[in-house]
């Protein structure tokens, strides 16, 4: 695997929380100075590149890969977009896992996923399904999200209390989307035998 595609990579999968030169080059095996003029090669990459969408950020040395300032619109528009449209089964597979281990940071959803999950957490703030609920305290402070007030709206729960329990049949493999529709299904039914 070249050098900078394991950077890039990881600079990835950290998403919004950047990862610092110190992560980076223990991850990799890099020392600090290799790994310094790998980032400066992406850096002017991404900027002589016009066709590509992509930038690199830096707070110290905390690096994190962004979107171009240009296509701020474009961004906008996709954020906003989900406000109208259901949620995908991605989405509600998120929402699952952060339900059941909240609170939770992405890069923990991301483990359990197997998948990057930056852009579903993004889509769950935007319709108030989840919120950042203080960071973890661990290097790079890490957002740790939870459900809100408004998700148990969107489900009709009264409390987390009424989701599926989790035995032996329910893993965290079964942390899917699915697990809503059934606790929605059971919510309705006890609404009808409660009115018969």
């Amino acid at each position: 695997m070249d050098n900078q595609a394991q950077i890039e990579g990881l600079l990835f999968i950290s998403g919004d929380e950047g990862i610092s030169v110190a992560e980076l080059a223990s991850a990799t095996g890099f020392m600090k100075p290799a790994v310094l003029e790998i980032l400066n090669q992406l850096a002017s990459q991404y900027t002589e590149n016009e066709k590509s969408a992509l930038t690199l950020l830096h707070s110290g040395e905390t690096y994190r890969l962004a979107t171009k300032a240009a296509l701020a619109p474009v961004m906008k528009r996709y954020f906003e977009t989900p406000l109208t449209v259901p949620l995908t089964p991605a989405i509600l597979e998120v929402l699952a896992i952060i339900a059941y281990k909240q609170p939770i940071t992405r890069i923990e959803v991301d483990e359990i996923r197997g998948v990057q999950s930056s852009g579903s957490i993004q889509k769950l703030i935007m319709r108030g399904l989840i919120e950042a609920k203080g960071r973890l305290e661990v290097p790079g402070r890490p957002y740790q999200y939870a459900t809100t007030a408004a998700f148990l709206d969107y489900f009709g729960l009264d409390s987390l209390e009424q989701l599926p329990p989790l035995d032996d049949e329910l893993d965290e493999a079964s942390l899917d989307g699915d697990i809503f529709l059934r606790a929605l299904q059971s919510r309705q039914a006890m609404n009808e035998e409660s009115e018969d």
